[in-house]
C-alpha cells in the first residue's frame, strides 16, 4: 500500500504586517476615490473663490462694445492687460487713473485726421467729432454767417475728410464822379465879332455811386451798383458871342495922318526919343487873354491873338482906339513904359488904353486909372543905339 502524505491539522496564525497589508489591499480603491474627490473639491473651491473676485467691465471702442472680466483696479491697468492702445487725440470717458468697479463702462472715441483748409492755411487736425459742424467747434474754428463750408456742416467726418472754409466778406463803398457842364453860346450885339465873353462860369456836377463788393478769401469776386444820386447838378456855362461888326479901321495897320504932329525930342525911359505928339489925361484899364476879358479859354480858336494878328505879350501889347493911336505904332505911357498898339476893344474909344497882362487876377486888380500922359512915337520902337 502506498504511503499517504501527512497534513497539518490547522493554519499558521497571521502576523500584524500581513494584517495591515491585507487591509490596505482591501481599502485601496476607497482611498484613491476619496483623494480624487478631495482634489476636485479643492479645485472647485479655488475656481469659486477666483470667480467671486473678478469684475465685469464694458469697453466701447470706436462704437464696438466688449465685456471684459478682470481683476485690475484701474483703467490704465485694464488697457495694458487687454493690450488696448490709446492715441494722444483719442477721447476717454474716464481718466486712465480712474478706479474700476464691477459694471464699469469705458467709452473710447477714436480721433480721425481731417485736412482743414482755411484762412490761407492747410493743416492736418485731429478730432473725435461726428459731423463737420462739431469738428469745427472741437477745433475752435469760428465760421461767420456769410462764410461757405465744404462739405456741409451736417456732413459726417471720416478719417481723411477735407474741410474747406471760404471766408466771405461784403462791404459797401461810395465813389464820386464828375459830371461835365455844357456850354451855351448866346449872340451879343454889344460884343465885336470874333470876341467871346463868359457871362456865367460853368460848374461840374457831382454824381455819387454806391456799390456792394463781395470778397472771397480777400479777393474781390463781384461788384454791384446798388444806388446812385446826383449830389450836385452841373451848372451850364453861358458864353456871349460877339455879333457886332468890326469897324474897318480896326482891321488896318495904316497910319492916321490926323494923329500925327511935328516930331520933337523927349527923354523917355532913359533914352532920347522923337515923339510925334503927346496925349494928356488918358484913362488906363487892363485886360488878359482869359475868358473874363475875351470870352476865350486856352485851346479855343484865336485865343491870345490880337486884332492886328500878333500874339499878345505882357510888357508890349496894348489895345487902343485906332482913330487916336495907329495900330502898330509904339507909345510911351508915363509910369508904365514903352508899349505897342496891337489890339482894339469895343469899349476902347477916344483917349483910353487897355494894357495887356498875362494874369487875369492882376488885370482885374489893375482897375481904372485916370490922368496919364501918353507920347506917340511911331512904327519903330526906340532903341538905346
Amino acid at each position: 500500500m502506498g504511503a499517504v502524505p501527512v497534513q497539518g491539522t490547522h493554519d499558521p496564525r497571521p502576523t500584524g504586517k500581513l494584517h495591515a497589508a491585507r487591509w490596505l489591499h482591501e481599502h485601496l480603491r476607497l482611498i484613491l476615490l476619496s483623494a480624487i474627490l478631495s482634489f476636485a473639491l479643492t479645485i472647485c473651491l479655488i475656481l469659486l473663490l477666483h470667480g467671486a473676485s473678478a469684475m465685469s467691465v464694458t469697453v466701447v471702442d470706436g462704437g464696438k462694445s466688449t465685456v471684459i472680466q478682470t481683476r485690475t483696479t484701474d483703467v490704465k491697468s485694464l488697457f495694458e492687460e487687454q493690450n488696448i492702445k490709446v492715441g494722444p487725440n483719442d477721447d476717454l470717458s474716464q481718466a486712465l487713473t480712474a478706479s474700476l468697479q464691477d459694471g464699469s463702462r469705458i467709452v473710447i472715441d477714436r480721433a480721425v485726421g481731417v485736412k482743414l483748409a482755411a484762412d490761407g492755411k492747410s493743416e492736418i487736425k485731429y478730432t473725435t467729432a461726428d459731423t463737420v459742424q462739431e469738428a469745427l467747434a472741437d477745433l475752435h474754428v469760428s465760421v461767420a454767417a456769410e462764410d461757405r463750408v465744404y462739405p456741409a456742416l451736417g456732413a459726417s467726418v471720416q478719417d481723411g475728410t477735407t474741410i474747406k472754409i471760404v471766408r466771405v466778406k461784403k462791404d459797401v463803398v461810395s465813389t464820386e464822379h464828375p459830371v461835365a457842364y455844357t456850354i451855351v453860346k448866346q449872340p451879343d450885339n454889344n460884343l465885336l465879332e470874333g470876341k467871346q465873353k463868359v457871362v456865367r462860369t460853368g460848374k461840374q456836377g457831382r454824381l455819387v455811386k454806391t456799390y456792394q463788393r463781395v470778397y472771397e478769401d480777400g479777393k474781390l469776386v463781384s461788384e454791384q451798383m446798388i444806388a446812385k444820386s446826383m449830389e450836385q447838378p452841373a451848372v451850364q456855362q453861358i458864353v456871349a458871342v460877339g455879333a457886332k461888326k468890326k469897324a474897318a479901321a480896326v482891321k488896318t495897320l495904316s497910319y492916321n495922318p490926323e494923329a500925327a504932329s511935328q516930331p520933337r525930342l523927349l527923354k523917355l525911359g532913359g533914352q532920347t526919343v522923337k515923339v510925334k505928339r503927346s496925349i494928356s489925361n488918358v484913362t488906363l484899364t487892363a485886360y488878359s487873354a482869359g475868358p473874363a476879358s475875351t470870352g476865350k479859354s486856352k485851346g479855343d480858336a484865336g485865343y491870345g491873338v490880337t486884332a492886328s494878328g500878333t500874339q499878345v505879350s505882357e510888357g508890349r501889347t496894348i489895345a487902343v482906339d485906332p482913330k487916336v493911336i495907329p495900330i502898330g505904332w509904339w507909345v510911351y505911357i508915363e509910369g508904365i513904359g514903352f508899349r505897342r498898339a496891337e489890339d482894339t476893344g469895343g469899349a476902347i474909344k477916344g483917349k483910353k488904353i487897355d494894357v495887356y497882362f498875362d494874369s487875369e487876377k492882376y488885370a482885374n486888380k489893375f482897375g481904372l486909372k485916370r490922368g496919364y500922359t501918353v507920347h506917340v512915337i511911331g512904327p519903330v520902337k526906340p532903341s538905346a543905339d
